[in-house]
């Protein structure tokens, strides 16, 4: 397939997020919701609101990392709920026990916060089980590995990316998930060509890379790589107390990490290349080429989100 050039004369801040037969896409001053069901293309539109813009402070470097890294998993499972409850009832699966209890106590609105809220815990949970806790006592349990801090602190962070990579091979073979990274595929197109200043046709769009440098997903694994740097200043022996170190020290991981990225998204030279390649070749995994009507949710989800005021949306405004 032909691909344009990734440099772009204009960097936007828009970002999305592939949905269940939808996308999320994100500017400035709304998000936009856009999914396609069996009566055709279903749209919601709201305002975007931050805790950032309530309190300054926490635009501040490093601070603002850890917590649009929160903000985009609430908001992120709040669209990815609204996604699944427009699939047709006899293809949606049984709710779990604990959604069932939820539902039976409470609300329908309560009941569908609750769930978000679980949702993510887990969520992260299982995040800090990957790659925090899992690491510290596979390595710390191989003796010849913790006489030395270095070899301990390069063995835990093998451990992690080989984590993540399985972790997204395996799921990148699931076929729901395979058309959720489609759909993935074409909001990185569908932004690369609004970025290009090319007319937003499913012609254009499809021309584009799948591989984009401001990709969510790649910020994971920067976390990861950062995570192998900041957690060399730990130098404790006892599993639980190194175990404690690193969650202490994520918030500074997170920060770090988010800078990283928004530094590259706004810089094209050699050292954001550099910076950006290994999240890049992550998205192999994490994308796959989408068809037209992926394309075309793509583009209308985008359409609802430029600002009317133009240059509004510039990375890093």
């Amino acid at each position: 397939m032909p691909q344009s050039n990734n440099s772009c004369a204009f960097r936007t801040s828009i970002g999305g997020q592939a949905l269940i037969e939808g996308i999320l896409m994100r500017g400035p001053r709304k998000q936009a919701i856009v999914c396609r069901t069996a009566d055709g293309l279903v749209e919601k539109v709201e305002d975007v609101s931050t805790i950032r813009d309530r309190y300054p402070v926490l635009k501040l470097p490093f601070l603002r990392g850890c917590v649009t890294f929160v903000e985009s998993m609430v908001k992120g499972m709040q669209a990815l709920t609204y996604s699944a409850n427009l699939v047709p009832l006899e293809e949606q699966g049984e709710p779990d026990k604990l959604d069932q209890w939820i539902e039976a106590h409470f609300s329908a609105e309560k009941a569908q916060k609750l769930i978000i809220g679980v949702a993510v815990v887990l969520g992260i949970g299982l995040a800090l089980l990957l790659f925090v806790f899992l690491p510290t006592i596979l390595v710390g349990l191989l003796r010849p590995l913790t006489r030395s801090y270095l070899i301990r602190n390069l063995s835990e962070g093998a451990v992690k990316v080989a984590v993540l990579l399985l972790y997204m091979a395996l799921v990148s073979r699931m076929q729901d998930v395979q058309r959720l990274f489609s759909y993935h595929g074409a909001e990185h197109k569908a932004i690369f060509c609004y970025e290009h200043g090319k007319a937003l046709t499913i012609e254009n769009v499809r021309e584009e890379s799948r591989f984009h440098p401001r990709c969510g997903t790649s910020f994971l694994l920067v976390v990861v790589l950062v995570s192998i740097l900041v957690n060399a200043l730990v130098r404790v022996d006892q599993i639980f107390a190194r175990i404690a170190w690193h969650l202490l020290l994520l918030p500074l991981v997170v920060g770090i990490s988010y800078e990283i990225n928004r530094w590259c998204g706004g810089h094209d030279n050699w050292l954001s290349a550099l910076l950006s390649a290994p999240g890049k070749w992550l998205q192999h995994l994490t994308t796959k080429e989408p068809d037209d009507n992926m394309i075309a949710c793509a583009i209308r989800s985008m359409e609802l989100v430029i600002p009317e005021e133009k240059g509004s949306d510039l990375w890093g405004s």
